[in-house]
C-alpha cells in the first residue's frame, strides 16, 4: 500500500489516517501536513508513541481512538487543541494523564476516554456502576475545569461546581457499602446516566469523536466519526 493511501484531507486541514496498523506516525503524514492540519485522525492503528505528532503543532482536533497508547502516552504542547478522544486505550492510571493534559494542551474542551480502564464505564466493566462513573467525572472535572464535555455528556454546571468543592477527594476509591452515600456525590435520578452517545453502545464501533465537524471518514475498520450536533449541546 502506498503512504498516501488511506489519508483523506478535506479543505486542506482536516487529514485521516485510519486502520493503517501503523505502530508509529508516519513521517510522512507530518512532513505533507504538519503545518496545515487543524484535525488529525489516526484512529484503528497500533500507536504506542505519538513521537512525530510535534510536528502537528496547530492542531485543535485530535482523535486517537482504537489504538495501543498507555499510561506513558505523552503529547507534545498542543496550545490550541481543543478536542481529544482516547476511546478504547490501554490507560489505566488517570491522575497522571490529567495532570500531563493540563500542562500541554491548556485550551482542552472536549475530552473522551471510554474504553479505557481509567474512565470506570459500567458496560464494560460489571464491578463498577453509576456512581463510580459520577464520581471519576468530579475528578476529571477537577483536573481539567475547562472541559465543556466528557466522554458522552455535556458537563452541567451542578457537575462544574461540585468538582471545585470536593474533585479533589473522588478518586474512584469505592466503599465497601454498595449504596451510594448521601452527601452529594450521589447521582440524581434525573441525570439519566449513560456512558455512550445515542446508538453508539456497541464498543467494538468507532463512533467516539466530540464536538462537531462537517467531515467524515470512512475507513476500512470503521463505520465513521460520530460528532455531537448542536441540538445535543
Amino acid at each position: 500500500m502506498a503512504e498516501s493511501e488511506g489519508v483523506v484531507v478535506g479543505n486542506g486541514t482536516q487529514v485521516s489516517y485510519i486502520g493503517q496498523d501503523c505502530k508509529k506516525i508516519p513521517e510522512f503524514l507530518g512532513r505533507k501536513y504538519g503545518n496545515i492540519a487543524k484535525r488529525l485522525d489516526l484512529s484503528f492503528n497500533l500507536l504506542k508513541s505519538l513521537e512525530g505528532l510535534e510536528t502537528f503543532s496547530g492542531l485543535e482536533e485530535l482523535i486517537l481512538d482504537n489504538n495501543l497508547l498507555g499510561n506513558d502516552l505523552q503529547l507534545p504542547r498542543l496550545p490550541h487543541l481543543h478536542t481529544l478522544t482516547l476511546n478504547k486505550n490501554q490507560i489505566s492510571e488517570l491522575e497522571n494523564l490529567l495532570d500531563h493534559l493540563s500542562e500541554v494542551v491548556p485550551a482542552l474542551e472536549y475530552l473522551s476516554l471510554l474504553g479505557n480502564t481509567a474512565c470506570p464505564n459500567e458496560l464494560v466493566c460489571k464491578d463498577k456502576d453509576e456512581g463510580d462513573y459520577q464520581r471519576y467525572r468530579y475528578f476529571v472535572l477537577h483536573k481539567l475545569a475547562k472541559l465543556k464535555f466528557l466522554d458522552s455528556r455535556k458537563v452541567s454546571k451542578t457537575e462544574r461546581e461540585e468538582a471545585i468543592v470536593r474533585g479533589a477527594f473522588m478518586k474512584i476509591v469505592k466503599p465497601m457499602d454498595t449504596k451510594v452515600s448521601t452527601d452529594g456525590a450521589s447521582i440524581s435520578p434525573q441525570m439519566n446516566y449513560t456512558p455512550l452517545p445515542s446508538g453508539s453502545r456497541d464498543l467494538t464501533n468507532h463512533r467516539g469523536v466530540l464536538g462537531k465537524c462537517r467531515y467524515v471518514y470512512y475507513g476500512k475498520h470503521s463505520e465513521g466519526n460520530r460528532f455531537i450536533r448542536d441540538d445535543q449541546l
